[in-house]
């Protein structure tokens, strides 16, 4: 039977993958990484699940595609690719300020970057410039690859603490509810109790920093 004229035929219009990301992306940010399978993300798109397997193979290869968007974001940053009139420590320390900036923007993405291993092309162009500017920075290459993981698991390590609700309070809640005379070093800083996550974030990155400093100074010395 033939399609009556202005109407659409049978299956559903295809979905660009850009959208399907994006669309998906913002399920996240707005339900947690629990409530993103194939069946809700097509809902969400108007569309059907045959139109999201047209891309994917399944719920796997969706999550990989958003975990190298967030890479294709912190990429983008104009202070990244720069690290050519930067000091080391400068452009190392964009980079890990941007990918948290990024996963701080989509909290719930963090968690599924920390299960499934990054091996997009946005991902890994990503590593590959981290390495290229540790390696003309002096850095041999076994202390170049354990820079570079250790600080992208820092920045994923603070990003997947990153929630909605404010941990201020229980922070606060957990050091009055011990005994002063059983922790008198804990009530002798109890008054800069809580440190915001940020601030703990800056201040271990410069420590991090200053640490590779030393090592890598180490390493140009060493017979």
């Amino acid at each position: 039977m033939s399609t009556p004229s202005g109407s659409r035929g049978r299956g559903r219009p295809p979905v660009p993958l850009d959208r399907i990301v994006a669309t998906a992306i913002a399920l996240l940010n707005d339900e947690g990484a629990d409530a993103l399978s194939m069946r809700t993300l097509a809902q969400r798109l108007g569309s059907g699940t045959a139109t999201l397997y047209r891309h994917f193979e399944g719920r796997p290869q969706l999550i990989a595609h958003v975990v190298d968007e967030m890479f294709a974001e912190m990429a983008a940053h104009p202070g990244v690719d720069d690290s050519d009139v930067k000091a080391w420590q400068d452009s190392l320390a964009t980079a890990a300020r941007t990918m948290f900036e990024v996963l701080r923007r989509n909290p719930n993405v963090a968690p599924l970057m920390i299960e499934n291993t990054p091996v997009g092309p946005h991902a890994l162009a990503l590593r590959e410039r981290a390495l290229a500017m540790l390696l003309d920075a002096g850095f041999d290459a076994g202390l170049a690859v354990r820079a570079w993981v250790t600080v992208a698991r820092y920045v994923l390590g603070f990003a997947a603490q990153l929630r909605t609700d404010d941990p201020a309070i229980e922070q606060v809640a957990a050091w009055e509810a011990v005994d002063p005379a059983d922790f008198p070093a804990s009530m002798a800083v109890a008054a800069e109790v809580p440190v915001p996550l940020e601030e703990e974030f800056t201040f271990g990155l410069t420590m991090l920093i200053a640490g590779l400093e030393t090592a890598v100074g180490e390493s140009s010395v060493t017979p």
